[in-house]
């Protein structure tokens, strides 16, 4: 086991988040964004991180997770992944409430525990925002045919599988029109003025911005 202080393996879990984002090296700037630092704390960090050999680094061209990291950066998404669902389903807290949380209890280090978590919840393989759970050997499952809700064609009819967006302001919006996971929904009409659209849902018809569209992970039914 590698010991990883939990700066470290912050800065490995949103170097794999951003390698999916932009699929390929992640730019130091970015990285010190989405950690919400300075650019020369995040290169220093990469560089310790690098002499780890958890990610490879050529400057001006940014950074990526070697096998090693990435494996590092999985278990945490795991802890991170399995607290949120244990909170959600076993404590009772709200989607939206779970992450700051899960956030501090991602770094406890007892695979024993994370392991016994996992079969306590029965093995889940997505989390309460529809994100994957790596499972015990680092694989993650993926949907096929996934998109947004503002990729649809009208008269489509798909269903909610997860969110783009796991801030708590837009969660309590759903939450507000009573929308959740595995809830389907049906566009009606899109209106090219804005690209917002019109949608079937539970019976009754809503109006979604571009924006709030554009974060709804959906699967076509």
């Amino acid at each position: 086991m590698i010991g990883l202080t939990q700066g470290e393996e912050n800065y490995l879990k949103a170097i794999y988040h951003l390698q999916k984002l932009f699929d390929g090296p992640v730019k130091t700037n970015d990285l010190a964004k989405k950690i919400n630092t300075k650019a020369s704390s995040a290169t220093d960090m990469i560089r310790r991180l690098a002499d780890k050999s958890l990610v490879l680094y050529e400057k001006y061209q940014g950074c990526t997770l070697t096998r090693k990291g990435e494996k590092e950066a999985l278990k945490t998404i795991r802890k991170h992944r399995l607290w949120e669902t244990f909170l959600v389903e076993k404590l009772n807290f709200g989607w939206e409430e779970v992450h700051e949380i899960a956030e501090q209890l991602e770094h406890i280090q007892s695979v024993e525990l994370t392991n016994r978590l996992d079969a306590f919840l029965n093995f889940p393989k997505f989390d309460p925002h529809g994100d994957p759970i790596p499972n015990i050997d680092g694989e993650v499952l993926t949907r096929t045919e996934i998109s947004s809700l503002a990729e649809l064609k009208v008269g489509t009819k798909a269903k909610i599988v997860g969110v783009y967006d796991s801030s708590s302001s837009f969660l309590q919006y759903l939450d507000k029109y009573q929308i959740g996971l595995g809830d389907e929904i049906i566009i009606k009409e899109r209106f090219d003025f804005d690209n917002s659209c019109e949608v079937l849902f539970k019976g009754k018809t809503l109006n979604f911005s571009a924006s709030v569209a554009s974060k709804l992970r959906v699967q076509i039914q």
